[in-house]
């Protein structure tokens, strides 16, 4: 019974996380974002040539930024910066392939990988998911 005793009191002590970070990527609410994009459409129309973005308002937290990444693929990221509590400033600004934070610190994320450029950060860009649905149209969803 003691070695029980002990054996369940290791996993219990092993099972515990000692994480006091309080930056744990949870400022970004999980949105239901479903839309769709024509490259066709004047609006869209820079997404044809690689390292062009377009920035989408009224999807995601605040905004979806698309970026083409190569000839082949399409890349959308939130338009949030994901270690900012919502505010004014944590709205990202396109800055030619990379995104920049309104805030103080200026935060700067690749609109490639959507990592953190000028820091290192506890979290990168929140990713949504392109698929091509045909015609030059583009279908952007949740993950």
């Amino acid at each position: 019974m003691k070695k029980f005793i002990l054996l369940f009191s290791s996993i219990v002590l092993l099972g515990c996380s000692g994480d006091d970070n309080p930056n744990n990527c949870n400022f970004l609410i999980n949105v239901n974002v479903n839309t769709s994009i024509n490259l066709n459409l004047p609006q869209f129309s820079q997404l044809n040539f690689v390292s062009n973005s377009v920035r989408i308002e009224g999807q995601g937290n605040n905004g979806i930024i698309i970026t083409r990444v190569t000839t082949d693929a399409l890349r959308a990221w939130d338009g949030a910066d994901p270690n900012h509590a919502p505010s004014s400033c944590s709205r990202l600004d396109i800055d030619g392939a990379n995104a920049v934070c309104g805030c103080e610190d200026a935060n700067t994320y690749s609109l490639f990988t959507g990592q953190a450029l000028n820091e290192p950060q506890p979290c990168g860009l929140k990713e949504y998911r392109v698929t091509p649905a045909g015609n030059n149209t583009f279908l952007i969803t949740s993950n």
